[in-house]
């Protein structure tokens, strides 16, 4: 009987490669010995022979490396193939026209191979193949990283008046993940705001956006507030946007004086500090709402008001008024001018004042050593007239002494005071 076997050549038609004759003895034979040899190899020379790989991350753009390792091979073939099952490399000849993919290292016991300039779509599961029977596979699972664009700020009106609402908004487009945004003033980090994340066109990246609102104040005039995006794909060093504030308010006026005690004959300087933005026009200075009574001795230089030779006339409330296209405001100093004479008499002692103290304490005094005289005569006098009327009935001393003393009992208990 006669069998005749096909193979498949590269272009994928049949050809014969053997044409023999065999008697059904010899194919039993050969079956017997090829599959003791395949039990064989799967039970004791395959055992250990797996591949080996590792999954990787990559930057887009960047290059990736594949490598698949075997710790015990008998010469059997390595492939690699990528996410849609195409062969790039078996052993060291190279499958798949890319020039971006290159052989690194090939032997028995590694195949390493390399793809650079890598895009979202090389993203996937690759395998690594080893030839043995039955066919062994590894995967590694090629993540590619989508490095965010540079972030930019929008909303922002210049100028800006105080006490308007100011909403900014940060954008960045192209990550994978998505990023995160961070706002900043002045490099204190604000934490209230909204976040948004939207998936683009592609479906493999992400447009991320945030809003920073707020009420614009004066403080915030010259801040530099600052959206930084991070991202696993930026190596730790975030991209950053940055906007500087301008904020327009009316002025904030101060007077400072020159002389925390001014008297009459010295000279005053009144100074009048204006900050605003627009800077404030030249201020006004006016006495007791109207016009300075007297130009000759109160000049005015810019914001400074002199005034010389002071006398009582001056006296009054002076006012500071400043303005600019956003308000006006005003503040004022209330001048008291000092007779250094009165003052004068009134750094030695108040003697009138010492005079009445050392009077009413000598008054006290006498008006308690009085009463204190009369009180002892009081009391002396009663005592000898009870003494007196006990003796004048008695026979003996004794008996009067007696009577003296109930008499005197009786004295106590009626005796009067006066004072």
């Amino acid at each position: 009987m006669t069998y005749s076997g096909a193979g498949v050549g590269r272009e994928g038609e049949k050809k014969p490669y053997f044409l023999i004759n065999l008697s059904v003895s010899q194919i039993q034979r050969i079956y017997c010995k090829y599959n003791f040899f395949f039990i064989y190899c799967t039970t004791f020379l395959c055992q250990g022979q797996f591949p080996l790989t590792q999954n990787v991350t990559v930057v887009e753009g960047g290059t990736a490396n594949l490598t698949c390792r075997v710790d015990q091979n008998d010469n059997t073939s390595l492939q690699w193939s990528n996410p849609a099952q195409q062969t790039l490399y078996f052993d060291d000849k190279k499958a798949l026209r890319d020039n971006r993919i290159e052989l690194v290292r090939a032997s028995w016991h590694e195949l390493s191979i390399s793809v650079s300039d890598v895009s979202l779509s090389d993203e996937g599961q690759y395998t690594c193949s080893l030839f043995t029977m039955p066919v062994k596979t590894s995967k590694a699972f090629l993540t590619v990283l989508g490095v965010p664009e540079k972030p930019q700020i929008t909303g922002f009106t210049s100028p800006v008046m105080e006490g308007e609402r100011m909403q900014l908004t940060c954008k960045t487009s192209g990550s994978k993940p998505a990023a995160d945004i961070r706002w900043f003033k002045n490099d204190k980090e604000v934490k209230d705001v909204k976040y948004l994340k939207e998936e683009d066109a592609n479906r493999k990246t992400f447009t991320v956006s945030s809003t920073l609102d707020f009420l614009a104040d004066r403080s915030d005039d010259g801040a530099v507030v600052s959206c930084r995006v991070d991202h696993e794909s930026l190596n730790s060093t975030p991209q950053i946007a940055m906007q500087v504030l301008e904020i327009h308010y009316t002025p904030l006026v101060k007077i400072i004086s020159s002389n925390s005690w001014p008297e009459e004959g010295q000279s005053i300087i009144l100074t009048c500090e204006s900050k605003g933005k627009p800077v404030p026009e030249p201020v006004l200075w006016t006495k007791d709402g109207g016009e300075l009574p007297d130009p000759e001795r109160m000049v005015v230089n810019g914001r400074v008001l002199s005034i010389s030779f002071l006398n009582k006339t001056d006296n009054g409330t002076y006012r500071c008024e400043a303005k600019n296209p956003i308000g006006r405001n005003s503040t004022e100093y209330v001048l008291i001018v000092h007779d250094p004479n009165a003052l004068a008499g009134q750094t030695g002692p108040d003697h009138a004042l010492i005079g009445g103290i050392v009077a009413v304490v000598v008054f006290v005094t006498l008006c308690s050593i009085i009463l204190l005289g009369r009180y002892l005569a009081r009391h002396k006098g009663t005592y000898l007239t009870n003494e007196a009327k006990g003796a004048e009935d008695a026979p003996d001393a004794d008996t009067a002494i007696i009577n003296a003393e109930g008499s005197q009992v009786n004295a106590e208990e009626k005796k009067e005071y006066f004072i």
